[in-house]
């Protein structure tokens, strides 16, 4: 690898699986020491043995990222480990498919907490040290859904339209401060997410894709290494969209 990241601190909510895991796992490789954040107890341990492999300076703190008291407590505990985050990949996520009719308040408040409420706060937590530093990558993972829609997932279109919005206006906000803000927007990808659906959604939704496959996380974490290094330092507020021909915008 060529050290891109080489002296960054980066932030991964959501980084011990699927999309998250592998742009942990790429910008440790690249020379990033890399914190984690996610809702289990311990990192597991396949996920710790890949950051050990890579040699990476990496930790993890447990945290639920809808948890205003939590995020701030994981923060404190990554700064004191690794230094200030000055890259931020916002990669927690869940979903559900259901119609709208079957959608209970429960469902609707969690999606949007965990998409956009955690986006918001820990996002908010980490801006003081990138104004502070002139300096900051901060990558939202969106979705094509939120462009196009899909049936059965209103809570989870919703959710991810509103991180473009989000990203957008913060876009603005920080930009004389060296801070770009961007999204990844991925098509179908192949991830414990995706493969927790009904096979038969997964099915009907790569025949619509003209490559005819799901995508893999690492061609999701490659895009998100161009945002985080310097040679994507003239993108922010842009929608960066790997979805295989899905949805061309």
């Amino acid at each position: 690898m060529t050290g891109k990241l080489k002296g960054r601190t980066a932030l991964v909510p959501g980084g011990a699986s699927g999309i998250g895991r592998a742009i942990a796992n790429l910008f440790a490789s690249e020379g990033a020491k890399v914190a984690i954040i996610d809702l289990g107890t311990a990192l597991p341990d396949k996920v710790r043995a890949e950051l050990e492999a890579i040699g990476a300076d990496f930790h993890y703190a447990a945290c639920d990222v809808t948890d205003p008291e939590g995020v701030a407590t994981a923060l404190d505990e990554i700064t004191t480990a690794l230094g200030a985050p000055t890259i931020l990949v916002n990669a927690a996520g869940i979903d559900e498919v259901a119609p709208l009719e079957d959608v209970s308040l429960a469902l609707w408040n969690r999606m949007l907490a965990v998409h956009l409420t955690g986006t918001f706060l820990v996002t908010q937590a980490v801006l003081p040290a990138m104004r502070a530093a002139r300096w900051g990558r901060i990558i939202n993972l969106a979705s094509q859904l939120g462009h196009r829609g899909a049936p059965g997932m209103v809570p989870y279109c919703a959710a991810k339209a509103g991180i473009f919005g989000f990203t957008k206006a913060l876009a603005h906000e920080t930009a004389e401060a060296g801070i770009t803000v961007n999204c990844l927007a991925p098509g179908p990808i192949d991830t414990p997410l995706v493969a927790s659906l009904p096979p038969e959604v997964v099915d009907a939704v790569v025949a619509q894709l003209p490559m005819k496959r799901l995508g893999r996380v690492e061609e999701v974490a490659g895009s998100a290494l161009l945002l985080a290094s310097e040679e994507g330092g003239f993108y922010t507020g842009v929608s960066l969209n790997m979805n295989g021909g899905h949805y061309m915008i």
